[in-house]
């Protein structure tokens, strides 16, 4: 029963392939990164925030090299969430040279969240 629940908790944490962001490495990993970056602002009681956790995984797998991914978990860190003004969850946010441009609010489908990725590459 403890391995079910770990496998569901590490659904929501970053992996090798979306950093794990914070309120003091964001401006480092996501504002200055080369290319597109995606940012997955979410929680862990957020349910829908869980059913767009494996879509934003197999995204930043299979865009790696291409885009930076990120998850940032906004109860940990509030500064950044605040910023871009994040009132819903999940939202993800496309930066590109640092500026927001593109979003999506709510759960979606990974092809609209790949959509939007393509947009800006």
């Amino acid at each position: 029963m403890l391995a079910g629940a770990l496998v569901i908790i590490n659904r929501n944490m970053a992996s090798e392939d979306v950093k794990e962001l914070t309120d003091s490495n964001f401006e480092a990993d996501i504002l200055k990164a080369e290319g597109p970056a995606l940012v997955d602002f979410w929680a862990s009681w957020c349910g829908p925030c869980k059913q767009i956790a494996p879509s934003v995984e197999a995204l930043a797998s299979e865009y790696k090299g291409k885009v930076t991914f990120g998850k940032l978990n906004v109860d940990d860190h509030q500064a950044v969430p605040q910023k871009y003004g994040i009132r819903s969850l999940p939202t993800i946010l496309v930066f590109k040279d640092g500026e927001v441009v593109g979003q999506i609010v709510g759960a979606v489908p990974q092809s609209k969240i790949e959509a939007e990725i393509k947009k800006h590459l």
